[in-house]
């Protein structure tokens, strides 16, 4: 290993998208799991970087290690989780309870983000800018949302653009009742209604945790002509190679992208989250660009993700992504003994 730091053990929990899909469930449920490829690149960087690893899988594999006895020096966490809104905290509750290192946000953190309410609660009260927003948990709650039309509704706890369509825009105030029972009924969450943003759209990458957290890297998401109109939709995400266009763009030349870039890293501290991740905003009518949300859990397959893609670019390899995600989070690695039994 050429970067000067030891080689540790580290374990790899994931959801593997075609296990799930064996087990009867179906493509959307599991939209947000990784495919093999994303553990084998992962894995094959961390060997190459020296380390040992050793795959764990999901989170109640890691219960079953856990019972075993097993233990590593670091787990890198990927893992999604299945039910709940606290589903992308399990592993890391279940690593905290053996204090057990991993990479990436603790439970609090990915708990709070996958509810995109709360988010936008905790960064708004940071300063960071985002549109105004309400949170619809049951039909008659429609009736308390005064915002000015055309607003936007989507799922508050799902990603991939789960639940997002052309009809996710609402410009008549007729349309948005109908639109949050739909959401409520199909996804069993609350729905999120915010101003509909109607600019550029951006997404951040980001590195490292509170004062060493930087950016890596910026990309604007641009719709082609023959994609759903006006929204990074379910199908448009699951289709980008046809339909969105990616255009890696650059602060220096850009004094939008310099603005995204500052707005992107005060939200990520706000937030306390931790490694790496992105920060995806959008401009409004008026071309100034706002918080939308925080992926503290970033896909990782090192030619389909966002992640890997603005780094490549920005000429860091996959491999050197890796290390500086493992080494952010190797500084909460003590060597305190650590309690294996009760």
């Amino acid at each position: 290993m050429e970067t000067g730091a030891p080689s540790i053990r580290i374990g790899l929990t994931y959801d593997l998208r075609s296990e799930y899909l064996a087990a009867g469930y179906g493509e959307l449920e599991t939209a947000e799991f990784d495919r093999e490829s994303t553990i084998e690149a992962i894995e094959g960087a961390l060997r190459s970087l020296g380390h040992e690893t050793d795959r764990i899988g999901n989170a109640r594999r890691l219960v079953e290690r856990l019972a075993r006895g097993d233990r590593w020096d670091l787990v890198f966490n990927i893992a999604e989780g299945l039910h709940g809104m606290g589903r992308e905290a399990t592993v890391p509750c279940l690593l905290d309870l053996y204090d057990i290192p991993y990479t990436f946000s603790d439970p609090l953190v990915l708990a709070v983000s996958l509810h995109k309410g709360m988010t936008k609660s905790v960064v708004r009260d940071a300063g960071v800018p985002t549109p105004d927003f309400a949170v619809v948990e049951r039909p008659e709650d429609v009736r308390a949302v005064r915002m000015r039309l055309p607003l936007f509704v989507k799922p508050v706890a799902e990603g991939t653009g789960k639940g997002i369509t052309p009809a996710s825009v609402i410009r008549s105030r007729d349309d948005l009742a109908p639109a949050c029972e739909r959401l409520l009924e199909e996804f069993r969450q609350p729905v999120l209604v915010e101003r509909f943003l109607s600019g550029r759209e951006f997404t951040v990458a980001l590195g490292g945790t509170g004062p060493a957290s930087r950016v890596l890297g910026t990309m604007e998401v641009i719709l082609r002509k023959e994609a759903e109109p006006d929204v990074y939709s379910y199908v448009n995400k699951e289709r980008c190679e046809e339909l969105v266009d990616y255009v890696h763009v650059s602060a220096a030349r850009d004094p939008l992208v310099k603005k995204c870039e500052q707005i992107a890293v005060d939200a990520w501290r706000a937030l306390d989250c931790r490694d790496g991740g992105r920060i995806d905003l959008r401009c409004d009518k008026d071309g100034e660009p706002v918080f939308m949300e925080v992926n503290p859990l970033a896909g990782l397959h090192p030619s389909h993700s966002d992640l890997p893609m603005i780094c490549t670019a920005r000429n860091i390899p996959y491999e050197e992504l890796i290390r500086r995600i493992v080494e952010s989070a190797r500084t909460r690695v003590t060597s305190t003994p650590r309690v294996t039994s009760a």
